[in-house]
């Protein structure tokens, strides 16, 4: 029952989504939504203030994550974005507050390309940010995306996602996966 309420308040909350992306391998399924605020609140001088959500369907775990933060592109590096925030991540036994960190460079390609990315992220929780029967949290991607015709990516990457508990430790997924990412 608790896995459903989060998959529903997750999809109800991408309905107010910018960006809604599907990403899946042989294993598990994951749907992501992110949200830019920057317009909303009219304040930005450079900076871009987001909300994200993700939950992940595996054979034995969910996971379920709601993000705030803000990107920037680096001053004198073209290309390259970074963003920071902190995030809340719940399954059914675990719960953590990371912080995060993402850097994504946009590849200086020729024109008939593409425009394609590269991301890597990192998401920690030490154990005075972990809950329930959490110890510490540790996630990071690597991912390629290819904005293959306006507002429509198609994306892949690897994931591994660590969940460690005070009385073992637990590797919630370490997969490579694929999917699809629109723009509104």
């Amino acid at each position: 029952m608790k896995r459903i309420i989060l998959a529903i308040s997750f999809l109800i909350g991408t309905v107010w989504a910018e960006s809604i992306g599907l990403n899946v391998n042989s294993d598990d399924i994951e749907v992501e939504g992110s949200l830019n605020l920057t317009p909303m609140i009219g304040y930005g001088d450079g900076i871009n203030y987001f909300l994200g959500a993700n939950y992940l369907h595996t054979d034995k775990d969910d996971l379920a994550k709601a993000a705030f933060g803000a990107s920037s592109t680096l001053s004198g590096a073209e290309g390259l974005t970074l963003a920071f925030g902190l995030e809340a991540v719940f399954s059914d036994n675990f719960g953590a507050i990371p912080l995060f960190g993402q850097a994504a460079l946009r590849l200086p390609l020729d024109e008939p390309i593409p425009a394609t990315s590269l991301i890597a992220r990192i998401d920690y929780a030490p154990s005075v940010l972990s809950f329930i029967d959490a110890d510490n949290y540790l996630e990071y991607r690597f991912e390629a995306d290819m904005e293959v015709i306006p507002n429509i990516h198609l994306y892949g990457g690897y994931r591994n996602i660590e969940t460690n508990f005070e009385s073992y430790d637990h590797t919630l997924n370490d997969s490579w996966y694929g999917g699809l990412k629109i723009g509104f």
